[in-house]
């Protein structure tokens, strides 16, 4: 097979649920040997998140990984780590701030014996300022950072049903670490990285937060679909799908013929898409009785034939039942001791020389131990 972008560099992992796993499993993904430090009473919680053997939750953050266990309440465990950690080239963690400090691996401790060391911290508010103390967990994040807000309407509001900070921190984190390592090559010298929940979601935001300083309005979820002209319907037979119009006039335009709408090109409501902004709600509702008359593949296939950018929204079923899904070779399988095969989300990046690789399931706790912990406890 082809070399992996990250072979060769090693990677020790202090990290649970899934900010700090995902981190390492990007970075897994690309070759790089990344190994899961875990306690030795049950490791990452995420493992007690279904069936004994095997479940979705923690497989899908720490696939192609290894796992050693190591009570670092203990001096020995302390010391093992701190020797793992000083032949590593990166370490990830996702403790609260200031705690692989007080274990004596912290960046600073360990930079001194491994200056080439890339140090990679993930925590909820971040390692300054008076929330650095906080326990920051994903929900937390979204609404702290203004993203929930311009998910859900605030009068009645609903938490989302995706972990969408931690995997924003974990996808930052990576490519904190990457750019640390392209550094190396230059000075020779590692360096900490940091981001945060907190960071990582109102980095997401920047658009609502350009907007915001630009005018001073402070956006809900309403205002993102009017500027950008975005609508979910329901059709004739009760199933969901959305459209998206953007700004060219000729998505506009589709639209109108795939619904029969034409006269709505000379409504002075409409006519122009400054006042299909100021108008929305009274374009969605004309829209929303339009679409009662059709089954959604019906309409689905004339806006598509008026080149409309639209689809289905698709429950995870109907995701990998879909044939560009299926094209695009996203679901994979992998190998498992007791399950046969599990199934994992495919990698998103494709590269020609250096191909991303999804080779091994999930480790069982401690599976790696005799491989990397020999003669250190």
């Amino acid at each position: 097979m082809s070399a992996g972008a990250l072979d060769g560099i090693k990677v020790f992992e202090f990290a649970n649920y899934v900010s700090g796993p995902y981190a390492g499993m990007l970075l897994s993904d690309l070759g790089a040997e990344v190994v899961k430090v875990e306690t030795p009473d049950g490791g990452d919680p995420f493992r007690m998140w279904g069936k004994t053997d095997y479940n979705g939750t923690f497989g899908s953050m720490n696939r192609n990984k290894k796992s050693v266990t190591l009570d670092l309440k203990t001096k020995d465990g302390q010391a093992a780590a701190r020797k793992l950690a000083l032949s590593a080239d990166v370490v990830i963690e996702n403790f609260r701030a200031g705690a692989m400090e007080r274990l004596g691996l912290g960046y600073e401790a360990l930079a001194v014996d491994n200056p080439r060391l890339v140090y990679c911290s993930i925590t909820g508010f971040g390692s300054d300022g008076p929330y650095r103390s906080r326990p920051g967990y994903d929900t937390v994040g979204q609404a702290v950072s203004g993203l929930l807000a311009v998910l859900t309407d605030r009068r009645a509001p609903q938490p989302m049903g995706i972990s969408l900070s931690d995997h924003l921190a974990g996808t930052f984190a990576a490519y904190g670490v990457l750019a640390a390592l392209m550094a190396r090559n230059t000075s020779g010298r590692g360096q900490k990285v940091e981001t945060s929940l907190l960071q990582a979601t109102l980095a997401f935001l920047g658009e609502n937060a350009a907007t915001f300083f630009d005018d001073g309005r402070v956006p809900s979820r309403a205002t993102r679909c009017q500027r950008a002209q975005v609508f979910a319907f329901t059709a004739g037979d009760g199933l969901p799908f959305v459209i998206h119009l953007s700004s060219p006039e000729k998505f506009w335009r589709g639209l109108l013929t795939a619904t029969n709408r034409e006269a709505f090109a000379t409504d002075e409501r409409f006519r122009t898409r400054e006042m299909r902004v100021k108008n929305y709600d009274a374009l969605c509702a004309e829209l929303a009785a339009a679409f009662q008359a059709r089954p959604r593949a019906e309409w689905l296939e004339l806006l598509d034939a008026q080149d409309v950018p639209s689809g289905p929204i698709n429950t995870i079923d109907e995701v990998f039942a879909d044939p560009q899904v299926v094209a695009l070779d996203m679901r994979k399988e992998l190998p498992h001791r007791t399950r046969g095969t599990v199934s994992v989300v495919g990698n998103p990046v494709r590269m020609s020389a250096t191909p991303p690789r999804i080779e091994t399931s999930a480790p069982e706790l401690g599976a790696h131990n005799d491989e990397l912990l020999q003669g250190m406890k």
